[in-house]
């Protein structure tokens, strides 16, 4: 159809859905034709009834595909056709069990075992015909999508599409403000601000550069929406602290926070450094997801001078690929 050479794959669901259209008012002109009153919707639960004997709702549902109340809509329009009894009871009377009747079972042997083989043939010689075979390409999407869905592929095309919009730039005095404000709206959302935060979010020259630390920014579309800090420590054990990374929420899904902590990475392993360390909290689940991404690992049985700090992390460079 030329609407889709035009709309592209952006109609894949539009196409899909007309597509099935015409295979489904085929099939209910099919059944006609054998003379079989029978719903093409229906054809699943007919199946597993007729193969596997008496089932639950929960059971159908799960072996199809479909919802529980949809299942049971289905079967209700079966049982009205004659071809289903519904709440049938087991042996564990806590169960109900739908089953066929006498007239759902010839029904089933005609499709099964008579209709069937002529639907076979002719699906066939389409696949003979065509140069793609759908049928094979259909369980092959199948299973690519229940991996990961087009949605999830959907929003990782978005994500990085606006990450290639976000320039991360060093600190300058002009984003002093920007750094405070961006970690003081998270802090305050979850926790609240501490001693340390003020110290290094009102002086970050004297407390964080001046030490030989580092500040990032990342801007977005020239505005300054996320920070993250490189902070000098004086520790035996650890070179830097990797910490007051901050997102804005407007900016989030836009893989500041990734690019933010490579950034940081990367100029830990200009100063030469070996290890870096990072503090935050459980809660944060977004943010530990993140570093574990980065390669942080978690460690335990530091000081710490936050009280919120319930969960502690390191990334050694060396062994980072």
């Amino acid at each position: 159809m030329e609407l889709f050479n035009r709309t592209g794959k952006m109609a894949l669901g539009s196409r899909l859905r007309l597509l099935t259209a015409k295979v489904t008012e085929d099939a209910a002109k099919i059944y006609e034709m054998y003379d079989v009153d029978f719903s093409p919707k229906w054809f699943p639960v007919l199946f597993i009834l007729s193969e596997d004997g008496e089932r639950t709702i929960t059971e159908i549902a799960e072996q199809i595909g479909h919802s529980q109340p949809s299942v049971t809509k289905i079967i209700k329009e079966m049982a009205k056709a004659g071809l289903v009894m519904d709440n049938l009871k087991s042996e564990d009377k806590r169960r109900n069990l739908a089953g066929l009747t006498e007239k759902g079972k010839e029904v089933a042997y005609k499709i099964i075992n008579v209709q069937s083989a002529d639907i076979d043939a002719a699906i066939d010689g389409v696949i003979a015909e065509a140069t793609h075979n759908l049928w094979e390409a259909l369980a092959e999407w199948e299973f690519l999508l229940e991996q990961k869905s087009i949605f999830k592929r959907v929003q990782e095309q978005k994500k990085l599409r606006e990450s290639q919009k976000v320039q991360v730039v060093e600190y300058a005095p002009q984003y002093q403000s920007a750094f405070r404000a961006l970690n003081e709206e998270w802090i305050s959302s979850y926790f609240e601000m501490e001693e340390a935060d003020y110290k290094a979010l009102d002086n970050p020259e004297e407390y964080i550069l001046n030490k030989g630390g580092k500040i990032v920014v990342a801007l977005y579309d020239g505005e300054p929406l996320g920070v993250c800090a490189l902070i000098k420590m004086e520790d035996p054990d650890y070179d830097f602290e990797m910490a007051k990374m901050a997102v804005s929420p407007k900016a989030q899904g836009k893989n500041i926070g990734w690019l933010l902590g490579q950034a940081i990475i990367r100029e830990a392993e200009k100063l030469g450094a070996s290890k870096i360390f990072l503090e935050s909290n459980t809660i944060l689940k977004p943010a530990i997801n993140l570093y574990y991404k980065m390669g942080f690992q978690k460690i335990s049985g530091r000081p710490t001078p936050y009280k919120r700090a319930n969960i502690q992390m390191e990334l050694l460079l060396n062994d980072k690929q």
